[in-house]
């Protein structure tokens, strides 16, 4: 067990010890394999996965990886080797990452909807020999694999491990995963593993914002991740009956969030993943939840939305799981709609694929909101305070100096769950083992976060900055406005200003006008200061999303400068 030293005397620590948190915690230097195995060890008959109804153990679990993590051997893979696993949230996805990880590789999780270019790209940048992927990319992989280090192509189906599994049939060019596995016998190989030294997954980040990087996360900082997200409130408020819960399994797994937060949630206490295969099926998200009664639900902001405003669906049926939205930020009016609808509180967190992922829990809303109450204040609109052994600094945008409480800075973390590099080169990113996270954050006198914007998103109208965030946060105040996103704008005639535009989804009831677009620019203006009210206001059906559900809003900057530049607006 190895004890972090927490950092100096810090403002959140009074709200520890208000809620009963240690300072420090022990955590294990385990493989992060070991999570599977010590599961089937412990709880060999409870539930590890339920995918379209059909019901895995524990000891299938294990049987499975160990099946896979011996077949990969004997196809050559050794410690240290890549291997890719693209696969949405199946059973092969867990199968896949943790027989990888038994047979000593690190697994890449490049995204299942990237173009065949761009999976080149992360293909040759990581060095993977074998992926695993559906068969329905496999001639995206053909026409690659070439230009890459790739030996082997692995396919499986969306049928597969489902109950509509169809029988096996052989595909030139690619071994079936089903197949390799069943033939396979369960001696996986033994290795010497290094949990705070061997990197074990490979995820890609910022691809919404230029060239993905590779952040290289080690087992150590994935198993005590989990510990200090979850083990806090596990304390004895929201203890999970080991062996006996369930993990909505809705966000993908090839992000960080999802691999930490559903996946490795579940399987650190043998829970249930009930897996989703698509994140945006609304309707079985809420069927799941109704059905299985998990006792964690996490998602992203844009479900919660959608799931309050779906019609036919009673969300008082929700009530006994925890709600917890990360990913992206979450506008506090989405989170009094769907208590509204649901009666319950969605508590929102923060993390980064370089901090594996979680460095802040808004523990006191999360509690409240399957009511326990602390007798805090609840601060919505906040992701919280830092998770034990996670120190946090704002530094000034100009001057880079550390700014006092209630003052606007870069957040920049250091913590045991901070990543060991990009990939391949150890401590690229880091500065003296600090990440600068490029968000622009606030922090109350109690020690409460308020994520105000990206810094690669902030608005510059003559100088003065606007914060993206604080702009969509008021548009969602206005009973119009179902999804809102502000950005900046090229000013034709103030060259290196910008002017703020904002999108918008509405509301059913509401229809595009010009009266409409007024109403919604006095709203700003009664809320905000004159720079950072919106020159333009643009309807639409829907607003582009990433990969991982977020507002793209790069997309839209790009799509209204290649606009103005077809008009003559810009050169």
């Amino acid at each position: 067990m190895a004890k972090e030293i927490m950092c100096k005397d810090k403002p959140w620590f009074k709200i520890y010890d208000q809620i009963g948190f240690e300072r420090n915690i022990d955590y294990p230097e385990i493989p992060l394999f070991e999570l599977v195995d010590r599961a089937a060890r412990d709880y060999p008959e409870s539930l590890s996965m339920i995918y379209t109804e059909k019901e895995y153990t524990y000891t299938d679990l294990k049987d499975f990886t160990d099946k896979l993590a011996t077949a990969l051997a004997e196809l050559g893979i050794k410690k240290g080797d890549v291997i890719a696993v693209q696969l949405p949230n199946i059973p092969q996805f867990v199968i896949g990452v943790y027989g990888g990880l038994k047979a000593g590789a690190i697994v890449a999780l490049p995204s299942p909807l990237l173009a065949r270019d761009e999976l080149k790209d992360l293909l040759k940048r990581s060095g993977a020999k074998v992926i695993i992927t559906e068969d329905t990319k496999l001639d995206d992989i053909k026409a690659i694999k070439d230009e890459t280090d790739l030996d082997y192509i692995i396919v499986t189906s969306l049928s597969d491990y489902s109950s509509k599994e169809r029988p096996i049939v052989e595909i030139p060019d690619a071994i079936q995963l089903r197949d390799l596995i069943d033939k396979a016998k369960p001696n996986p190989p033994k290795i010497d593993i290094n949990p705070k030294e061997d990197v074990a997954i490979l995820f890609f980040t910022g691809g919404a914002t230029g060239l993905p990087k590779a952040p290289m996360l080690t087992h150590y900082n994935l198993t005590t991740n989990v510990l200090q997200t979850f083990l806090p409130p596990a304390g004895g408020m929201l203890e999970p009956n080991q062996g006996d819960f369930s993990v909505v399994g809705g966000i993908p797994f090839f992000h960080s969030y999802g691999f930490t937060c559903s996946m490795n949630l579940a399987l650190n206490w043998a829970g249930a993943l009930l897996l989703l295969s698509n994140p945006r099926d609304i309707d079985m998200m809420y069927y799941l939840i109704k059905k299985y009664r998990p006792l964690f639900t996490p998602g992203v902001p844009t479900q919660f939305m959608k799931l309050a405003e779906a019609k036919g669906l009673d969300l008082t049926e929700l009530r006994g799981t925890v709600p917890i939205s990360g990913s992206a930020a979450l506008p506090p009016e989405v989170s009094k709609k769907f208590e509204s609808k649901a009666d319950l509180l969605v508590g929102e967190g923060y993390g980064l694929s370089e901090t594996s992922p979680v460095t802040h829990s808004n523990f006191v809303a999360i509690l409240k909101g399957v009511g326990v109450d602390l007798g805090l204040p609840l601060k919505l609109g906040s992701i919280g305070i830092p998770v034990p052994d996670t120190d946090v600094e704002l530094l000034d945008l100009d001057t880079g100096e550390a700014v006092p409480a209630g003052s606007v800075g870069e957040m920049i973390i250091k913590c045991p769950q901070v990543m060991k590099g990009y990939w391949p080169k150890p401590g690229e990113g880091l500065r003296d083992g600090w990440v600068y996270t490029g968000d622009v954050a606030r922090m109350d006198e109690d020690g409460y976060f308020f994520i105000v914007d990206r810094t690669k998103d902030m608005i510059n109208v003559s100088g003065e900055k606007v914060y993206g965030r604080v702009v969509d946060d008021v548009l969602y105040e206005h009973p119009a406005v179902l999804e809102g996103a502000a950005i900046g704008i090229p000013d034709p005639e103030r060259p290196g200003s910008e002017r703020v535009k904002v999108f918008i989804v509405l509301n059913k009831g509401y229809t595009p006008s010009k009266e409409l677009e007024e109403e919604i620019i006095k709203h700003c203006r009664e809320r905000l200061p004159p720079f950072a009210v919106p020159k333009f206001v643009e309807f639409r059906e829907e607003l582009p999303l990433t990969v991982t559900e977020k507002i793209f809003k790069r997309k839209l900057r790009e799509e209204e400068i290649e606009r103005m530049k077809k008009e003559g607006l810009l050169k």
